[in-house]
């Protein structure tokens, strides 16, 4: 069978369906999607049954729908802060967008279930039927990115076989079972390990009864300041305070102890540097609940575990069968080597903009149909890999500044930013002139100071390199 189409997306996943939402509403281009899995979401079809986005959900998602009612949450951990939709409902949101608004346009066609071969080959992973797909225009890669989370694959270290070692998934389902655990060892000290622990905690597990194994300390952002809309107050007093904490700063150290100390970036422990930045956002009742842990252990990563023990890098913990162990390692935001967006005919979907994979889509899909030239468009889609380490809080503040810059200059990229719902920050001049005195007073600052921070931002991370 053969097939033609403009694009050639592969991959269903967040950035994939971001990018033909563009594409749909922007052009009278055709789409042909291929996806390994049976309904579009990408990891989040594993994801546990627990998790809900990290960011409000009035910026994810794809650019003409939204995500939820853009309400403010009245209960819970995310108290006060706008609401986080549940893995639930992005799922049915993604498969909603699929079947309700890309299929009955008739220029988009969707093949789920199918792995593509390369060279516009695709193979049905149930039949075995081959098709071929004639690409008039691009093929996109959307699976770069290679988001994985814990159920997708098995623990990184050897376990034994009387020891239970399970990822999130598994915790509501072992409970209802009736499968009872003495005590509990959280593995890893990202994102997903704090959902595990706040999800013990939220179901009465005493504190004392949870040991966490958190090889490296984590630099956090305070999601109050991760607020769509200009005049939401602390989104704009954060973004200043950061402006200002990088400007005035003598040093990278010194920029930290900073941003910490105007709320900016969060940590765990006061007495122990993070030597991690991954986006990780919470709020501060959450933090004040994991805080309540006191058996943390920061001896390396686990290698093993046996009958008897925990073996880590540097130290081993005593364990039993009677312990549950909740795999988190699993590497969801990998920093994932740079490649040109554009080339040829040929893309590769990443993020513009650190850890905000949609909106990136989003924005690329919009360069791609508005501008001609490759090289322009590569300038204007500079890729921010996801961050790692502390110190990729430094770069990846540097490459945002930079394209940010980069698309100021550009009045129909403004355009386009102002009325785009995922970028959830960017607003017009009207907007801007409704903003408090006191508001105004913080935006002139933050752009006075944003040369002078750029400045200090490029001194370190060219400091890091020598």
């Amino acid at each position: 069978m053969q097939t033609e189409t403009d694009y050639l997306v592969i991959g269903a996943g967040a950035m994939g369906m971001a990018f033909t939402d563009v594409v749909m509403t922007e052009s009278d281009k055709h789409v042909v999607i291929v996806d390994k899995q049976d309904r579009p979401g990408g990891h989040w079809n594993h994801s546990y049954p627990f998790v809900r986005l990290h960011q409000p959900s009035s910026f994810y998602g794809v650019n003409s729908k939204d995500l939820g009612s853009d309400s403010i949450d009245v209960t819970g951990w995310n108290e006060g802060l706008y609401e986080l939709a549940s893995g639930t409902e992005v799922v049915t949101y993604f498969d909603t967008v699929m079947r309700r608004q890309f299929i009955p346009s008739g220029r988009v066609q969707y093949f789920p279930m199918c792995e593509y071969l390369g060279d516009g080959r695709i193979r049905s992973l149930v039949s075995g039927e081959e098709h071929s797909i004639v690409v008039r225009e691009k093929t996109v890669d959307a699976s770069y990115m290679n988001v994985t989370v814990p159920s997708m694959r098995k623990p990184p270290f050897e376990v034994a076989d009387d020891i239970t070692c399970v990822p999130l998934n598994e915790l509501p389902r072992l409970h209802t079972r009736g499968v009872s655990f003495d005590n509990y060892v959280v593995i890893g000290a990202g994102k997903t390990g704090m959902d595990a622990v706040l999800w013990l905690l939220g179901n009465n597990v005493d504190p004392g009864d949870i040991t966490w194994i958190m090889p490296r300390d984590s630099w956090m952002l305070d999601r109050k300041n991760i607020q769509p809309g200009i005049h939401t107050p602390a989104t704009l007093t954060g973004a200043a305070n950061q402006t200002k904490a990088i400007a005035e700063s003598t040093s990278v150290d010194d920029m930290f102890e900073r941003l910490h100390a105007c709320g900016q970036l969060l940590r765990f422990d006061d007495n122990v540097k993070p030597t991690m930045y991954r986006c990780a956002t919470v709020t501060e009742v959450e933090l004040q609940h994991l805080r309540t842990v006191g058996n943390i252990v920061r001896n390396g990563r686990v290698q093993a575990i046996t009958s008897s023990e925990i073996v880590l890098d540097n130290a081993s913990l005593a364990t039993s069968a009677a312990t549950l162990h909740i795999d988190c390692s699993a590497d969801g935001l990998a920093t994932r080597p740079a490649e040109q967006v554009f080339n040829g005919n040929a893309m590769t979907l990443q993020t513009v903009r650190t850890c905000q994979q949609v909106f990136s889509a989003a924005f690329i899909a919009h360069v791609e149909l508005t501008y001609a030239d490759d090289a322009e468009k590569n300038d204007l889609c500079q890729v921010v890999p996801h961050p790692d380490t502390d110190f990729d809080f430094v770069r990846t503040a540097f490459q945002n500044g930079r394209n940010a810059a980069r698309w100021a200059a550009d009045p129909e990229l403004q355009a386009w930013l102002q009325q785009s719902r995922l970028d959830g920050f960017s607003r017009s001049p009207e907007e801007l002139a409704l903003l408090s005195e006191e508001d105004q007073g913080r935006l002139v600052e933050m752009l006075t100071l944003t040369p002078q921070a750029q400045e200090k931002l490029q001194e370190y991370a060219e400091g890091q390199r020598t």
